[in-house]
């Protein structure tokens, strides 16, 4: 009875041993014929038998595995996910025990998948289908873990395509990895079309050089740092997502990268405003203004500022530096009128509570002459406002004020101006 039960035992595992090696050949029949939909089917099946097979028959398996699922570049997105992981699955096989019979081949399919990727993603990205784009620049990173600008590229068109989860994710990873994507250019002058070239290498410049003689000129050129690029990006991010404090925190990094980076200091400015700490934006505008004084811009803001402020004097001061850099500027001759009237509401508010007495009245007189001198000095601000650009608002303004003042010329001259301006513009 022992003979026969070990007979039956040893038939058993024949019959096992049999069936695996018969469903890897299914798989690898399929594969000679380029019959990928029936080589997935047979490691469907194969995979059934796996825990029963030996470390030689496992390696072949993930060999013919990841072919299949790769499918020569057709594979969708998950199959060449698992591909990438049966990869790596069967290099940690062969690694054990001592045989690499498939490494040297999986090494080379990595090579196609990648330049095969990155194809298609340069396809995307002329369409604009950035998310695709992104997708196959995270699996080339999967792919190939070291070749870190990839994920780069990922992070670079997750913005282009809105997706900032996506970007933030991949930007946070490069950070922690401390990525700088700095990297050795190998250039020369194609003496054709006398346009500088960047080769992939050193060798194939050389080449070019020496022995084709199309190319003359060669230099080695570090690219600059992206490290101040990710950090800015991810702050700006956070600013993006309402997330204030961890852009701020993001930003002082950012900066501590890239100290003289004058958008990154006034996105940090609008973070503090929008957050309503204003002095700090005023802090952060004035340092704006000392690495780039002849902005105009930066100055009207701080003129803003200081005017919500109280500070109508400073306010007028930094309105008034604008002007000499831009006498254009629109929005400056405006907001110099609002400043020029920042007390009419005090002056109509005392009158309005003042009595009959003389001497009421007498203030009453005194405060109607300076009400008076208010949009006096306003005028010339809307005037040359109203020149550089005709708009109805100014024009109301106007006859507003010179009503008040009593010019009726002016306010009949206006109003019709203004009927001419409103027909020609339909009413708007």
């Amino acid at each position: 009875m022992k003979k026969l039960i070990t007979l039956v035992f040893v038939f058993a595992v024949a019959t096992v041993s049999f069936a695996q090696k018969s469903e890897v050949k299914a798989i690898e029949k399929a594969l000679k014929n380029n019959n990928f939909s029936d080589a997935k089917s047979a490691v469907a099946a194969a995979e059934a038998l796996m825990s029963n097979m030996d470390d030689k028959t496992k390696a072949k398996f993930y060999f013919l595995k990841a072919q299949a699922l790769y499918a020569n570049g057709a594979g969708n997105n998950a199959e060449i996910n698992t591909a990438i992981a049966t990869i790596d699955e069967l290099k940690d096989l062969e690694s054990s025990i001592g045989k690499l019979k498939y490494t040297e081949q999986v090494n080379a399919m990595k090579d196609r998948l990648l330049k095969d990727f990155l194809d298609k993603a340069n396809k995307d990205i002329e369409r604009k289908d950035f998310k695709s784009a992104v997708n196959r620049f995270e699996t080339m990173y999967k792919v190939s873990p070291k070749d870190t600008l990839y994920l780069y590229y990922a992070a670079s068109y997750s913005v282009n395509d809105n997706d900032y989860e996506t970007a933030l994710k991949n930007y946070n990873k490069l950070k922690n990895l401390g990525f700088t994507g700095i990297k050795m250019n190998y250039i020369a002058t194609n003496l054709e079309s006398g346009e500088e070239e960047v080769f992939g290498d050193k060798a194939n410049r050389d080449f070019a050089v020496k022995t084709l003689k199309t190319h003359a000129d060669p230099k080695d050129q570090k690219s600059t740092s992206k490290k101040a690029e990710i950090v800015k990006n991810i702050a700006l991010i956070y600013v993006s997502e309402g997330e204030d404090e961890k852009a701020l925190a993001a930003m002082s990094d950012a900066r501590e990268e890239n100290p003289d980076d004058l958008g990154l200091l006034l996105s940090e400015a609008n973070v503090y405003l929008k957050m309503g700490n204003k002095e700090k934006f005023k802090t952060l505008m004035e340092e704006a203004v000392e690495k780039d004084p002849n902005n105009p811009e930066l100055l009207f803001n701080l003129g803003v500022i200081s005017s919500e402020a109280g500070n109508t004097e400073e306010a007028k001061k930094y309105y008034e530096k604008a002007l000499v850099l831009n006498p254009n500027y629109i929005e400056v001759y405006n907001n110099l009128a609002i400043v020029a009237l920042a007390e009419e509401s005090a002056i109509i508010e005392e009158m309005n509570s003042l009595g009959n007495s003389s001497a009421d009245n007498k203030r009453y007189d005194e405060l109607k002459e300076k009400r008076i001198q208010l949009y006096k000095n306003a005028i010339p601000y809307l005037e040359k406002s109203l020149s550089l650009v005709e708009k109805v608002d100014t024009i109301t303004s106007l006859i507003n004020i010179y009503s008040v003042i009593g010019d009726t010329e002016k306010v009949k001259s206006l109003k019709a101006k203004k009927e001419q301006l409103e027909a020609s513009s339909g009413g708007n």
